[in-house]
């Protein structure tokens, strides 16, 4: 479980394929306080450790985690949003997140407001009811707030911290970016399809 609030930014170093899965080195400045079988996110996805070397640690994309996620594009010196799992005496500063994406979103639109960044993403029409207006979305990891709301777009407002402390400095008109929706949405999607589906 995490909180959505990233903690440090890591760089793939290496990409190994092995049948459908892939393996990734990712050099940070937290891999050498990270533990073997530790579940990180990475982008928005909880992967587990598999090894750990100095100040770099790697992980295994399996196929589901591959086809639901932007990891397939993931190329070697890619910046790759971090953030270990959530302490229960703490504060949580974003809001609940599982780090199973949802799905893709494109991103539509990229504009510099006097200091801060919007960012406008497209994701498929299915997903429509999970979102909603002042709602939290988890992209790429962080835990933000979207506004102009529609069918199939949202927009997020980026600050300067987040801006330079996370990948979205790296993120352009037409990148594809992994989503969480709110896990509370969710439930009551399935609480209402499941009334409706008995009636």
């Amino acid at each position: 479980m995490f909180t959505g609030i990233v903690e440090a930014t890591g760089k793939v170093i290496s990409i190994e394929k092995h049948g459908a899965n892939k393996t990734f080195w990712i050099e940070s400045s937290i891999s050498s306080q990270l533990h073997i079988n530790e579940s990180i996110s990475h982008n928005g996805v909880c992967l587990t450790i598999e090894e750990i070397q100095n100040n770099t640690h790697k992980v295994t994309a399996i196929k589901e985690t591959i086809e639901k996620t932007n990891i397939e594009e993931w190329q070697p010196s890619d910046m790759i949003n971090l953030e270990r799992s959530m302490m229960i005496n703490g504060r949580i500063d974003g809001h609940i997140v599982q780090g199973h994406a949802d799905c893709t979103a494109n991103c539509n639109e990229k504009n510099e407001t006097n200091g801060s960044w919007e960012f406008t993403f497209e994701f498929g029409k299915k997903f429509a009811p999970l979102i909603i207006e002042k709602g939290s979305i988890c992209v790429n990891g962080v835990s933000l707030t979207a506004f102009n709301v529609k069918k199939k777009k949202f927009t997020v407002a980026i600050i300067p911290y987040t801006f330079e402390h996370t990948n979205f400095c790296a993120i352009q008109k037409g990148s594809r970016v992994n989503l969480e929706f709110d896990v509370l949405g969710k439930y009551v999607q399935r609480i209402l399809s499941m009334k409706k589906s008995a009636t």
